[in-house]
């Protein structure tokens, strides 16, 4: 396939069914975004949708995703969606693109190196199975939020050593269900509303202020030069970014641009790893037959003692279920830009214009997995596994030069806590509740109590408390 500029005889883009006058399709996208999205593969393989008066040509299938984030990379930037998010993350590296995003990601791949991963490895374990006993038996919890609190307190103890980002913590804590709710409605609303001072923009500016504002506020606690932080016991990501350098220039992140990179870190690193962690659990309620698979292989490799990073890859059928949860609750929507006139399916796209993909809808796509909307962890393990589309067709943590840098540190967070938590309960959807997804960066529940049930009449060994780095 060809995605030269664009011949004379290109074609439009089909426009999706339904747009109203001045508003386009923006309020199917607002009331109903993911029907609407998955509506989009029978109308064509690039789709013109109207978000008000703001056009975008949306990619229906996995080869096009590809092609967009890896094969012709060059010729397409950061869209729309990243841009409205710089007022929380600044100049991070999930909103800049180029020779700067290049630069910063060589400066911060190493704190991401298995090595380091390793080290934390153990901690999560330890951290992993606190949160097993915290749970008590017949007692009904909110499972969204008990992941939620335990996969930000896992990436701050990651970022920050101590007690030193406490407070950041308790920031994002109180921020982040407002900044969750204001990234979609801001991306979807009309680009003349950014500015205007609606409840839902003070809402977004006033808690990214506060979090940038906190941030700050650690890294001045640290100290800005290397010899105050990078001290060879400490291996935190704060320290390690402080110290980091660029191999080709040799220089070294402003406070600012650490500020950008750490917010970005901790979002990151909590919003997927949460969500799909809460999903985990109600796809494995409601699939007795995968959830005893699950509890006989975590039986097998771990026993009656606690989880251990060298555990985790002789965890199979667990990871499928990761793997098939991850296909199932993935993300909604992300947008690209063409840098230049390019064809895409025999459609001409102008230099400029914006394109956008869903993951959700990719991820649902029969071309791509056969019966796509069944929970089958199984797919993952079958002789033909290997032709699933992992390229263009299975991206959780994105593809090419933007792929998520911490995705194999988000896996291996799952795994244990997974592990953990099955090694000693199954989780009970509490009576009467439907859950329903709501639309968000990644659609979450829109509330999951579930009753621990013990498997093993409760938790053999009390865990000590996790000592803080030294």
């Amino acid at each position: 396939m060809t995605h030269a500029p664009a011949p004379p005889t290109a074609a439009r883009a089909p426009a999706a069914p339904g747009a109203l006058p001045l508003l386009g399709h923006a309020l199917q996208l607002w009331r109903r975004p993911i029907a609407f999205l998955e509506s989009l593969r029978s109308v064509g393989d690039v789709v013109r949708v109207d978000v008000g008066t703001w056009p975008l040509h949306v990619l229906t299938t996995a080869d096009l995703v590809h092609t967009v984030l890896v094969g012709e990379a060059q010729n397409f930037g950061r869209g729309r969606i990243f841009e409205k998010m710089r007022p929380l993350f600044g100049d991070g590296l999930a909103t800049v693109d180029g020779p700067f995003h290049r630069k910063q990601r060589r400066m911060i791949q190493p704190a991401f190196h298995r090595s380091h991963i390793a080290e934390h490895a153990e901690r999560m374990c330890r951290q992993a199975e606190e949160l097993a006993a915290s749970f008590t038996d017949g007692r009904q919890i909110a499972v969204d939020e008990e992941f939620r609190r335990f996969s930000l307190s896992a990436v701050a103890d990651m970022i920050f050593s101590g007690e030193v980002g406490q407070r950041a913590v308790e920031e994002v804590h109180r921020s982040f269900p407002v900044l969750l709710e204001g990234m979609l409605a801001r991306t979807l609303m009309p680009k003349a509303m950014d500015r205007l001072p609606i409840p839902l923009n003070r809402r977004f500016d006033t808690a990214a202020g506060r979090m940038r504002a906190v941030i700050d506020e650690v890294i001045d606690s640290c100290g800005t030069e290397p010899e105050d932080t990078a001290h060879p016991e400490r291996h935190d990501l704060l320290s390690l970014l402080l110290a980091a350098t660029d191999p080709e220039s040799g220089e070294r992140m402003s406070t600012r641009q650490l500020r950008d990179e750490l917010i970005t870190m901790l979002f990151g690193g909590t919003e997927t790893v949460a969500t799909t962690l809460a999903w985990v659990f109600h796809e494995l309620a409601a699939h007795p037959e995968a959830e005893r698979r699950l509890h006989t292989e975590i039986d097998t490799v771990i026993g009656d003692r606690r989880v251990r990073p060298e555990d985790l890859p002789r965890l199979t059928y667990t990871t499928g279920v990761l793997h098939e949860t991850l296909r199932l609750h993935s993300a909604l929507v992300f947008t690209r830009k063409a840098l230049r006139r390019v064809t895409l399916a025999g459609v001409s796209i102008p230099a400029g214009a914006e394109l956008a993909y869903s993951p959700y809808a990719i991820h649902r796509d029969p071309a791509s997995f056969p019966d796509p909307t069944a929970f089958d962890p199984d797919r993952w393990s079958r002789p033909d596994a290997a032709r699933l589309p992992r390229l263009g067709g299975f991206l959780p943590f994105g593809a090419g030069q933007h792929k998520c840098i911490g995705d194999s540190f988000a896996m291996a967070e799952m795994l244990v806590v997974v592990a953990s938590v099955a090694s000693h309960w199954r989780l009970v959807p509490a009576v009467g509740v439907t859950v329903r997804e709501v639309p968000a960066g990644i659609p979450m529940p829109h509330a999951l109590p579930m009753i621990p049930t013990s498997r093993k009449g409760g938790l053999s060994d009390p865990v000590p408390p996790l000592s803080p780095h030294p």
